[in-house]
């Protein structure tokens, strides 16, 4: 056997979701051998020092946008820039998303970004499905797509081409047929797009129209609404991400009333807030528009940080989506470019252009999006253990464990034990690291989280039993990572439906059959002016009502002020008192 498929880790503290050990860690072939003390391995093994410091398992970010289009531009980072960034932070698997051209199918769509995924990716991916749109068609090539390895699909109760509540209803009903899980971009769309128009009509063009326009309100009712759908097809729902306080306290208490919900915040959500975009620099202001908007009130990281840390949450995503801010020299365009789609991520920061620019005059054209896919484990290293809020063991449970268990990938990712892929990093807790956009591997010359100590560091990286991060040096190449295919009907998801639907099974009343008198039907009015008969009398429970197609009334926008200034608002609640209560 060649003796670059043989490695020991050697002397470090090895760190589950559930455990801590004292352990040497040898893997032969990309899969763990061994876990213990005084391992009896073959000659010429490899030896990784990890002494003093931590083994963890490898992390799983469930949420990525390489290489990706929308705003009129691609992302700054391909999968080729932010895989390597990935890897550098400790990340060995990244789940982006399978995007359609136009007139593409989604089958289609899948073969081309799995192979743009396995020429350029440094590190192992999956993907999810993005469903934009629902029929019969649709349906079977989820299915299809099940049978390849994809078994999660996302919507947008947000985008304005979006499924209606009934087509959602079927959707999770597909998913709960294939096995597959649902994911949901929840914010309500109707809100969004008045918002939009009225603080456009009052002059309100800059970065801070993102944040205002997209209300707690929105994110909360459309959370919510899918957590209750959800429930009535008796399906599983991740919903990603969170970013306020109210949303994220309708799914602890959806989860406590036994709702089969899961949810994941970002990196970007628990270190910083929305105030930045009231910063007067306007470049530094777009920089952190992103979708859900980091929300205007301070203490919203600290809370999504405390239900991630109580598992109320499961999951830190980065949620990357990076577009440039500045102009670098050599101009606007990059080599490839067609229209007026800007063309970046090549790794060459001279290629980027001024992509959130193209919102200058308009706040809703600027691209939405962060960085994180790097900065991601050791931003909540910073602001969760370090802070005293997690342990190691519920840090990688939130960054790598609980996303292996809802990807259905679980004990192979997520965990270090004899049998699973030897992906995992050495993490020093005692190094210190200031994110730069001048020194992160990023192709995008932004960084959120710019001059931030981070305490926690990866210092080396594995990936499949080969060192690919070693003292800051990346020896990972270009498709050094592969698609990872998926099995459906993960236990950690689906393990309580069967259960759930046989409990739930409704059981008829026999009944002697009704001989008495039956009323002649009389001609009446629905309330409406409408006429209608005591037989075709409307059922309330067959409205057309959908609270996805109604707005609220939304108060007038006087006045735009920056949080760190907001004016006291009169609150009128009814008689006694208005409850919050959901459940």
């Amino acid at each position: 056997m060649p003796v670059a498929n043989r490695l020991l880790v050697k002397g470090g503290r090895v760190v589950n979701h559930d455990c801590t050990v004292e352990a040497d860690v040898y893997i032969e072939d990309g899969v763990i051998a061994q876990v213990g003390t005084k391992l009896a391995t073959p000659g010429g093994a490899r030896v990784l020092d990890a002494a003093g410091k931590l083994v963890l398992p490898g992390g799983v970010d469930t949420n990525v946008h390489f290489q990706e289009p929308g705003a009129g531009c691609i992302t700054a980072d391909d999968f080729y820039t932010g895989t390597k960034a990935a890897l550098a932070g400790g990340t060995t698997l990244v789940v982006g998303f399978v995007v359609q051209d136009k007139d593409e199918s989604l089958e289609d769509a899948f073969e081309r970004w799995k192979a743009q995924g396995n020429e350029k990716s440094c590190c192992g991916f999956t993907l999810h499905g993005n469903v934009t749109s629902w029929d019969d068609a649709t349906s079977g090539e989820l299915k299809n797509l099940v049978n390849k390895g994809v078994t999660s699909f996302k919507t947008s109760l947000a985008a304005e081409a979006r499924l209606t509540d009934a087509q959602l209803l079927e959707m999770f009903g597909r998913c709960k047929e294939l096995g597959a899980l649902p994911v949901v971009h929840a914010e309500n769309g109707d809100i969004i797009r008045q918002m939009e128009r009225r603080l456009a009509e009052q002059g309100v063009t800059g970065p801070e129209g993102c944040v205002l326009s997209r209300p707690e309100e929105a994110e909360t009712e459309a959370v919510f609404r899918a957590i209750t759908l959800a429930h009535a097809v008796n399906v599983p729902l991740y919903i990603q991400p969170i970013t306020g306080r109210p949303a994220a306290d309708v799914i602890a208490m959806a989860r406590k009333s036994g709702k089969l919900v899961y949810a994941e915040v970002t990196s970007a959500s628990v270190a910083v807030d929305g105030t930045h975009c009231w910063d007067p620099d306007w470049r530094h202001a777009a920089g952190y528009v992103t979708e859900p908007p980091l929300r205007a009130d301070a203490n919203t990281p600290a809370h999504l940080t405390n239900l991630l840390a109580n598992g109320d949450l499961q999951c830190l995503s980065s949620a990357d989506r990076s577009y440039s801010s500045e102009q670098k020299a050599g101009g606007n365009k990059a080599p490839g470019q067609t229209g007026d789609l800007q063309v970046c991520g090549s790794g060459d920061a001279t290629l980027n252009a001024e992509q959130k620019a193209l919102g200058k005059d308009d706040f809703r054209s600027i691209p939405r999006g962060v960085n994180g896919a790097e900065d991601r484990m050791a931003v909540l290293w910073e602001t969760a253990v370090h802070a005293g809020k997690m342990d190691e063991n519920q840090f990688v449970a939130a960054t790598s464990s609980n996303a292996a268990k809802l990807l259905n990938m679980y004990p192979k990712k997520g965990r270090i034990d004899v049998g699973s892929d030897g992906d995992l990093v050495v993490w020093d807790p005692a190094a210190t690291r200031t994110i730069s956009a001048k020194t992160h591997h990023q192709a995008v010359d932004f960084n959120i989280f710019e001059g931030m100590v981070c305490h926690g560091v990866a210092l080396s990286v594995v990936l499949g039993g080969k060192v690919v991060i070693e003292e800051g040096r990346i020896l990972a190449a270009a498709g050094a990572g592969k698609f990872v295919p998926r099995e459906p009907f993960g236990n950690y998801t689906y393990g309580r439906i069967a259960a759930r639907d046989r409990l739930q099974k409704p059981s008829k009343v026999t009944r002697e059959p009704y001989t008495g008198p039956v009323s002649e039907p009389i001609q009446t009015t629905d309330g409406f002016g409408r006429q209608e008969s005591a037989r075709s009398s409307r059922d309330l429970h067959q409205s057309s009502f959908s609270l996805s197609e109604m707005a609220p009334e939304l108060p007038e926008v006087e006045e735009v002020r920056s949080p760190r200034s907001r004016p006291s608002t009169r609150v009128i609640n009814p008689p006694g008192g208005r409850s919050t209560s959901l459940w």
